[in-house]
């Protein structure tokens, strides 16, 4: 009796996905990404700057596996491969960044569109924390930085998820956003953006605040088109006046243990 209901059992379980499976390393490969990340958009790395394997596994204290697993789904975000040349950052031209920032603008005003009509009010309560912390940074305050370390502490991220429409946040998340990143900081050295950017976000957020579409979508256009012609101007060269992104985080990439 009692094999008879093993195998009774035996049956009806074989037919059901066991929740015993290989766990997967997600979470190294995670972290090596948004390390990875972290550096290339602080200016740890410059735009075309060739990237070694060897070197980033030393460094991160990691095996070339996880590594290669990261930079992977780096590729056509921030790092591109070509064939015998290995990995380096993506470096854009004028016209490319050009291009970008008017898609950003579009597909960004169209998220602060959708915002104020359907974030909440814990959303727009994180969008005040999230502004008042961005002024205390020693660098904003000092008008010479304007930096939003990762996707939580991102206002613009925020938003775009407020706005409830995955699609559009897809766009912006996973493709415009990662390629723009690596110009934000440079853009926001140059002199009196870094104090600008943080009084138009604040014009945003009241046009969120007071539920105004219309109002939400114009402030945050002007707010793009200023971050254009700031990060335009930014990709001058030394002799013309460029200001070098700032070169001090270099803890960025560091041991994922």
């Amino acid at each position: 009796m009692i094999e008879v209901r093993r195998a009774a059992l035996a049956r009806a379980t074989s037919h059901r996905m066991s929740v015993i499976r290989t766990i997967e390393p997600i979470s190294l490969t995670t972290t090596i990404f948004n390390r990875l990340v972290e550096a290339i958009t602080s200016g740890e790395f410059e735009p075309g700057q060739k990237l070694s394997e060897s070197d980033l596994a030393r460094r991160l204290g990691i095996s070339r596996g996880p590594l290669r697993e990261a930079l992977g789904r780096l590729e056509g975000r921030l790092v591109m491969r070509r064939p015998r040349l290995g990995v380096s950052v993506i470096d854009f031209g004028r016209d490319d960044l050009d291009h970008l920032f008017l898609v950003r603008e579009a597909l960004e005003g169209m998220a602060a569109r959708l915002a104020a009509e359907r974030m909440t009010a814990a959303e727009l309560a994180r969008l005040r924390e999230l502004l008042t912390h961005h002024a205390r940074q020693p660098e904003l305050a000092a008008g010479s930085a304007y930096y939003q370390r990762s996707r939580d502490d991102d206002y613009h991220f925020t938003i775009a998820k407020a706005s409830r429409c995955e699609r559009l946040e897809k766009m912006l998340l996973d493709e415009v956003y990662y390629q723009l990143r690596i110009h934000r900081l440079r853009s926001s050295t140059r002199p009196g953006r870094a104090k600008q950017a943080l009084a138009e976000h604040r014009e945003i957020l009241a046009a969120l605040s007071a539920r105004n579409p219309d109002a939400a979508e114009g402030t945050m256009r002007r707010h793009i088109r200023n971050a254009r012609d700031s990060t335009l101007a930014a990709l001058a060269t030394p002799e013309t006046g460029a200001v070098e992104t700032p070169r001090r985080r270099k803890t960025a990439v560091r041991h994922s243990a």
